[in-house]
């Protein structure tokens, strides 16, 4: 089974497929590989395509620590020289978007592009950060399990489109992550300096929300980076990479046909 390491700490990944730009795919808080898996099978016919799980979920470590997001990225980055992958097309979800982005200001002649689908909050609003440091301080408390499956199982988190099995599956995968880990990864979230790591971004980027409006609305986030090419996919919920992967596939490509190729190194 192929890890990279960093620190100690064993990272597993995934490689398939060949053919550049190669694509780098980083699931969201308290997922795994898995959750990129339409796009995994799409782009490997014409990509090298790699998936990987982050400290604290799917088969990798789980450490006490290292889960503010530049450390994140830091682990994405040993994954990207373990592989031998060069200058990637980063994709994240949720969290991943937000490691991504930050990825490319910590590493900027590593990526080639990155794609931030549905990402957590880059620019945030004063009532996202009141929101997300309450359910960081609930998470440490005594009922945190059920203050996190209460989070995860909430209608704004899933389309039309998603059936109840592969809803029932999203849910008992991001409840099996320790919950130590969990609760760091949200602390950390709000510390995050994503205004910065945005405006540090060298290469294109695509944002693909759900949704608009808050933190990530396509207006504050078009304020900081004019250059930013958005789309928003119908019918999804926040998992939009499953619950309308044909969307989200059709966006990827027209984007690594289009900016990426012209900005290709």
């Amino acid at each position: 089974m192929p890890y990279a390491s960093r620190d100690g700490v064993r990272l597993y990944y995934e490689l398939a497929g060949s053919g550049d730009p190669p694509l780098v795919f980083v699931h969201g808080w308290c997922c795994d590989r898995t959750f990129f898996q339409p796009q995994v099978d799409h782009f490997q016919t014409t990509h090298t395509v790699t998936a990987l799980d982050l400290r604290g979920c799917g088969t990798s470590d789980c450490p006490a620590n290292g889960y503010d997001i530049p450390s994140l990225a830091d682990d994405v980055a040993a994954v990207c020289r373990t592989a031998g992958i060069g200058w990637p097309v980063i994709v994240g979800h949720s969290l991943g978007g937000m490691i991504a982005i930050e990825l490319a200001a910590r590493y900027p002649s590593l990526p080639t592009a990155v794609v931030a689908v549905d990402p957590g909050p880059i620019n945030l609003t004063p009532e996202a950060r009141c929101a997300f440091e309450a359910f960081a301080t609930q998470l440490a408390g005594p009922d945190g399990e059920a203050v996190r499956r209460a989070w995860v199982d909430s209608d704004g988190m899933f389309g039309t489109t998603d059936d109840a099995d592969r809803r029932q599956r999203i849910i008992e995968t991001m409840c099996a992550v320790p919950l130590t880990a969990a609760a760091a990864v949200i602390r950390e979230l709000v510390a995050w300096n994503g205004v910065g790591a945005l405006l540090l971004c060298g290469v294109p980027i695509l944002v693909l929300l759900s949704s608009t409006g808050g933190s990530n609305d396509p207006a504050r986030l078009f304020a900081l980076k004019p250059d930013l090419t958005v789309g928003v996919t119908v019918g999804s919920g926040h998992f939009n990479q499953l619950d309308v992967p044909e969307q989200v596939n059709a966006m990827i490509t027209r984007f690594l046909l289009g900016p990426v190729q012209a900005s290709s190194r």
